[in-house]
C-alpha cells in the first residue's frame, strides 16, 4: 500500500493510531526513506510521547476525536489491535469512522472474539468467561499477563480495557473495507479490514 501511493504521489503521509515506536521498526527504515515516508502516532493525551524523530512525529488526541485533523489529511490511516480498546460500542464507532474520514486508504487490525486465547492477558478462554467471573478470577489469581488485582477497581479495569469483537461486528464498522483473516492453526486469530484508494490501485496496477 505504501509503495502504491508512493508510485501515484511521490510521497507517503501515514496517521498511525494508538501506534508505538517498537510497532514501527517491523518495517524497513530503507521502505520508509525510499517511498518519502511521514508517520503521524497518535495516543490518548496523558500519554508519554517521545520526541519526533526521522519520519515520526508524535501527537496526542483522542483516536475518537480527531477534529484537528481535516478530510482526508492523509494517505493512509492505520490502526493495529486498538479499536477494542477504545470503549463501547458508540465509541468504537467514532474511532472507525475517524479513520475512515482521515484517509483514501486504510489498514486496520483487531483480534478476533472467537480465536480462544485472549491476546491480551494470553489465557485462553478467559474472555469468554461471564465479566463477574472474569473478576472474581483475577482479584484471586491474576491471569497470564495480567497479575492478581488488589481490588474490585483494579479488576474492572483490566475486565473493561478489551472489548473484542468477532467478524460480523468489525465489518459493520468498516463495511466499505476489504475484510482480511490472519489464522494460527487454521483458526482465525485477528480480522483487517482494508481499503485501499483507486489511485493507489492505478498506481499498483
Amino acid at each position: 500500500m505504501i509503495e502504491s501511493v508512493h508510485a501515484s504521489k511521490g510521497a507517503v503521509a501515514v496517521i498511525d493510531v494508538g501506534g508505538t515506536p517498537r510497532y514501527w521498526s517491523i518495517v524497513s527504515r530503507d521502505l520508509l526513506q525510499r517511498c518519502n515516508v511521514s508517520v503521524t502516532i497518535v495516543n490518548l493525551p496523558g500519554a508519554q510521547l517521545p520526541a519526533d524523530h526521522g519520519p515520526f512525529r508524535y501527537l496526542a488526541a483522542d483516536g475518537c476525536n480527531m477534529a484537528a485533523f481535516t478530510d482526508q489529511s492523509f494517505d493512509i490511516a492505520h490502526s493495529n489491535s486498538v479499536i477494542e480498546h477504545v470503549g463501547d460500542w458508540p465509541r468504537m464507532k467514532a474511532f472507525a469512522s475517524e479513520i475512515r474520514r482521515l484517509a483514501p486508504s486504510y489498514f486496520v487490525q483487531t483480534p478476533n472474539y472467537w480465536f480462544p486465547v485472549e491476546p491480551h492477558g494470553m489465557v485462553a478462554f478467559f474472555h469468554w468467561l461471564p465479566r463477574p467471573l472474569r473478576v472474581w478470577w483475577l482479584l484471586r489469581f491474576g491471569a497470564g499477563n495480567w497479575a492478581r488485582s488488589p481490588s474490585v477497581d483494579r479488576a474492572m479495569e483490566v475486565v473493561e480495557s478489551a472489548r473484542l469483537l468477532n467478524r460480523r461486528m468489525f465489518e459493520a464498522l468498516f463495511p466499505d473495507g476489504k475484510m482480511m483473516v490472519e489464522r494460527v492453526l487454521l483458526l482465525p486469530k485477528s480480522f483487517i479490514a482494508v481499503r485501499q484508494s483507486s489511485d493507489a490501485n492505478e498506481a499498483s496496477n
